[in-house]
């Protein structure tokens, strides 16, 4: 049995010699100072943590970690999505914590967002004491059956020795094989018990096996194909990005010379400079993408999930064209679009396999003037030509696409850019063009409206190094505008832009195009005063003590621009756009390439 300690004296643990060849043994600590310990042992240098009741122990151990620094956001979403900003840019467990009841179950909408883009993500949450739970006590919920279906794991922790084996565990399933988020929910009491910790070193999970290897043969018969094809298409998402596969996937486009579409969450994976970047394809994507993909012969799919957001009518997604299908996760296979050629392997593994082969039978990397495809390529440029992403600029008024533009000029195009959900995400995939993975931060599958700025939070203690912008709307952005305070207090220095134009613009686009423009509470300003900005974001900043400027005229926004990327706290850029303006081209759900709307 391990003896007693005072929890207030006892110190976080230090590496000792091995008690056995399972692990290494601590001194006496609380459950809570054994939490802490393993995060230490992770190598975790953020946790996103809101303190509460039932996790008050967990933040006083906090307190006396010298290597993990605590971020205080404002609201337990805030910090759960900072904690996935942070993890999408490092490609490493971000961590969130927050107490029992309603400090954990705001964190559902992170833990989902997390699982829908395969974002590896530890959250921690306080949990009453083991004798009450199930009786209904002050602030408990069944947080580990609430939020199975969106994990890919999860622990209620029911002996305080099993702390060190279950932290370990957690982020050895958060980040191998298909990434997701991992819950850890403990109780009060189990948090200050004593015992004397032994720290595995290693993990060993009977019947979870994330290294796998595509078939060999599977690779040969897909090169054959490759051999036969006259317009083949790579079509590549975020399986790509986890994966660490984009210099693989680059080198095996330029040895085969095929042309390359992303998903949104792909976006980043190949660069879009690259002479055989399609961009991205999908509801919002380019017209040449979704063509050249639905009229391919053979479709090579690479770490993506075949998302209705992508194929619209699934089963008229290249309804006449061979695919490839190659993933990690065996449940993607067959799921959404039954395939010629499944192929079950890592894509990074895949990927490097096959450049080695290709480069065995002498296909060499061409980086531009490819010639393999000849009539495929006229064809492509033919709808690049007719089809190019475009817009109309006014001199009255800003248009949300020239903004974006500016700041790509503005930023070489090297920012991290982290965006909400609506219109401006859409234009900021449009228009600045991406040609590094992990550069686009945003919420692609479960479309979390007020994901942007928490995320750039994250995302810019992840990459201190790199400016990051937050390309957010007015209704995006006051769905977690309280993390201006985070930023401030924390110093912390994502920047923002705000598309502002009063209105919820992806419905509104919705009211126009199918609903004859009735407005059905898509209207964010003052219906008292239509010449009212509002909410005013200055005064919100200024009350945060942010600094913050609004541009109304096209001739101001260089200038304005400059001065926020140049700050050196955080800076909120409050941009007034029209609210008629739409994105497109735009292909309704449910309907096909061929309904694509471009006007």
């Amino acid at each position: 049995m391990a003896s007693k300690s005072n929890p207030k004296k006892s110190k976080p643990a230090k590496p000792a010699s091995p008690a056995s060849s399972k692990g290494e043994r601590g001194v006496v600590m609380n459950g809570a100072e054994i939490l802490v310990a393993s995060l230490e042992r992770e190598g975790v240098d953020y946790v996103f943590a809101y303190p509460g009741g039932c996790s008050m122990p967990i933040h006083q151990a906090l307190t006396k970690s010298t290597r993990i620094r605590t971020i205080l956001p404002r609201h337990e979403q805030g910090g759960g999505f900072a904690a996935e900003g942070y993890a999408r840019v490092t490609g490493k467990a971000g961590v969130c914590m927050a107490t029992s009841g309603p400090g954990a179950t705001n964190l559902v909408t992170c833990i989902a967002d997390a699982y829908m883009d395969s974002v590896p993500l530890v959250a921690i949450t306080g949990q009453v004491p083991q004798e009450m739970i199930g009786r209904g006590a002050f602030q408990e919920t069944d947080f580990f059956g609430m939020t199975l279906p969106v994990v890919k794991h999860s622990y209620l922790v029911m002996d305080i020795n099993d702390i060190p084996r279950i932290i370990k565990e957690a982020f050895h399933i958060a980040q191998t094989g298909r990434p997701g988020p991992v819950l850890v929910d403990i109780p009060k009491n189990i948090q200050n018990k004593t015992a004397q910790p032994i720290f595995p070193k290693s993990v060993s999970l009977r019947g979870y096996n994330p290294i796998r290897r595509a078939d060999e043969l599977a690779l040969q018969e897909m090169l054959g194909l490759i051999a036969s094809a006259k317009r083949p298409m790579i079509y590549c998402g975020g399986g790509v990005i986890t994966a660490e596969a984009a210099k693989e996937l680059t080198e095996f486009a330029e040895r085969t010379q095929i042309p390359v579409a992303t998903t949104l969450m792909g976006i980043g994976a190949f660069p879009e400079t690259h002479p055989l970047s399609l961009k991205w394809l999908g509801m919002h994507g380019t017209v040449y993408a979704n063509n050249a993909v639905n009229e391919a012969d053979l479709l090579l799919a690479i770490g993506v999930r075949f998302d209705d957001r992508v194929t619209g009518k699934v089963e008229k997604f290249c309804e006449h064209g061979t695919i490839v299908h190659i993933d990690i996760d065996n449940s993607e296979i067959n799921k959404n679009k039954a395939v010629k050629l499944p192929i079950l392997g890592d894509v990074k593994d895949a990927l490097t396999r096959l450049n080695k082969e290709l480069d065995r039978t002498g296909s060499k990397p061409v980086k531009k003037g490819h010639t393999r495809f000849p009539a495929w390529y006229k064809q492509i440029e033919k709808w690049k030509k007719d089809h190019p992403l475009s817009y109309k600029d006014t001199p009255d008024a800003i248009q949300p696409q020239h903004v974006i533009q500016l700041l790509m000029e503005l930023t070489k195009g090297e920012a991290i850019i982290a965006t909400g959900v609506g219109q401006h995400q859409m234009w900021a995939a449009q228009f600045y063009n991406f040609t590094q993975p992990r550069t686009l931060v945003t919420s692609a599958g479960l479309g979390s409206m007020g994901f942007g700025y928490p995320a750039a939070l994250g995302a810019k203690l992840g990459r201190p190094d790199k400016q990051v912008v937050d390309i957010d709307g007015d209704g995006s952005f006051l769905m977690n505008v309280q993390e201006l305070a985070t930023a401030h207090i924390d110093g912390i220095a994502p920047k923002v832009i705000i598309l502002n134009n009063q209105h919820l613009g992806m419905v509104v686009q919705w009211e126009d195009r199918f609903y004859k423009s009735n407005r059905g509470h898509t209207f964010l300003g003052d219906p008292k005063d239509l010449n009212r900005i509002y909410p005013d974001y200055l005064g919100i900043c200024q009350g945060f003590g942010v600094p913050a400027e609004r541009v109304l005229h096209k001739k101001d926004l260089r200038a304005a621009m400059q001065r926020m990327l140049d700050s050196k706290e955080t800076y909120v850029l409050d941009v007034m756009t029209p609210y008629t303006e739409h994105v497109l081209p735009m292909i309704p759900t449910g309907m096909t390439y061929k309904d694509i709307i471009t006007e």
